[in-house]
């Protein structure tokens, strides 16, 4: 009788044992899986903060987009009421030249007079025509070279690159802490990425021509190798058109290199905000001048 109460406390003994094992386990898994979870659920947050980051982006450039294909828009309806006014002026002409033959009282001299300012009007039609045609043509390669650029430099953020249309040419800023060690002009490896970027497109665009200006904030610099900030600014810009040419080969036929020192400030240099602004050194995409000049002269006068 005895031997069998000690079987039987010993099964009770192992099978405790045993039972506690498992329940170790169990927790111990449990753990895992809530760390797990944990892990997960705060992945899971910062996907959340990038798209609404990255949505915003989107929006954003859409917004400039629109805004773009509004000013197209409206520059096409003032074409189309220049046209209308260019109809009138011709149907105006035509009927003023068929009733030339009709007034005997007026003069050989005079009707010669009056079909020479008649022809001049039909050629300043036609110059005005062909003017508006161009610049419609030039406001529609605008918005396509931005919206390349700004797809190629897409990953860029804005504080290090903003590209935008003024005065009917494109301008890419590029910041220096984007492009140059403080108080250099040697391009840091991780801007000839974004140079090379730039730079594909330009080269897609040849009838286009590039003046890149380089621009400081007010703070002076005196070192050995700079003298002041309009120093630093020229050497900036050249040291930019020297890669263009001789590493990602823009000609250097359409390219030119200007320093504008502290003198053209995009903001105020009274904060940090505004310096860091104001440094910077930008891309202006223009037309070819002789070819602007030529396009803005009169037939008659050329």
């Amino acid at each position: 009788m005895k031997q069998v109460l000690l079987a039987v406390l010993v099964l009770l003994t192992v099978s405790s044992c045993a039972g506690k094992k498992k329940v170790q386990q169990a927790e111990k898994r449990t753990l895992e899986v809530r760390s797990q979870l944990d892990k997960a659920k705060s992945e899971l947050d910062n996907c959340n903060k990038e798209n609404v980051a990255l949505s915003k982006q989107v929006n954003e450039k859409d917004a400039q987009l629109q805004a773009k294909e509004e000013e197209i828009q409206s520059r096409l309806r003032r074409i189309n009421e220049l046209q209308d006014y260019i109809d009138y002026l011709k149907n105006t002409n035509t009927n003023l030249l068929e009733r030339l033959s009709d007034l005997s009282v007026v003069s050989k001299a005079g009707a010669e007079s009056i079909k020479k300012s008649l022809e001049a009007i039909n050629e300043q039609s036609r110059y005005i025509k062909d003017l508006n045609t161009n610049i419609q043509r030039k406001d529609s390669l605008n918005i396509v070279l931005v919206t390349n650029l700004k797809r190629s430099l897409g990953n860029i953020s804005d504080e290090d690159v903003q590209i935008e249309v003024k005065k009917g040419v494109v301008y890419v800023s590029l910041s220096d802490k984007l492009l140059f060690k403080s108080g250099s002009a040697e391009i840091s490896v991780a801007a000839e990425s974004v140079l090379s970027k730039i730079a594909k497109i330009l080269n897609d665009y040849t009838q286009l021509d590039i003046l890149v200006e380089g621009h400081t904030d007010s703070v002076p610099i005196n070192t050995g190798c700079m003298q002041d900030n309009w120093d630093l600014s020229v050497k900036r810009s050249v040291a930019v058109v020297r890669m263009l040419q001789n590493r990602f080969g823009v000609s250097p036929t359409r390219l030119t290199a200007g320093g504008r020192s502290e003198f053209i400030p995009k903001a105020t240099n009274d904060t940090n905000e505004g310096k860091r602004l104001n440094r910077r050194t930008e891309i202006i995409i223009t037309p070819k001048l002789d070819e602007f000049f030529e396009l803005a002269t009169p037939q008659s006068e050329r």
